[in-house]
């Protein structure tokens, strides 16, 4: 019906349903159960220190435009490999994704797990 009730959720052009869980709008169903994977890994002391949406600046702000920035889904401390984790829940790889996960190997070395 249209104009009536407002959808709990809503879809991309992707088709990810945002979803809700712990007060935190995630972008996809995906995206929400890995948020809840994490957080029992980190209950169970395997990992620590987790963040999220975490920006990371792939150029700076210049007279041609604004800063391009990505912006991590998950960053997080794996105690057993004794590393930080820079994660991103992918559904689909757009080619601005594969862009920026390049700049991130270039200028941070860092590749992002994709979940």
């Amino acid at each position: 019906m249209i104009g009536t009730k407002k959808n709990l959720y809503t879809r991309n052009k992707f088709h990810a349903v945002k979803t809700k869980i712990d007060g935190i709008t995630f972008d996809s169903k995906k995206e929400a159960n890995r948020y809840l994977e994490l957080k029992l890994l980190e209950r169970a002391k395997k990992i620590s220190n987790l963040r999220l949406q975490v920006p990371y600046v792939l150029i700076e702000k210049s007279k041609y435009g604004q800063q391009i920035v990505y912006k991590a889904d998950f960053v997080y401390f794996d105690e057993d490999a004794k590393e930080t984790v820079i994660e991103d829940t992918k559904g689909y790889r757009t080619d601005v994704y594969k862009l920026k996960a390049r700049m991130m190997k270039e200028r941070y070395d860092i590749v992002i797990r994709e979940i």
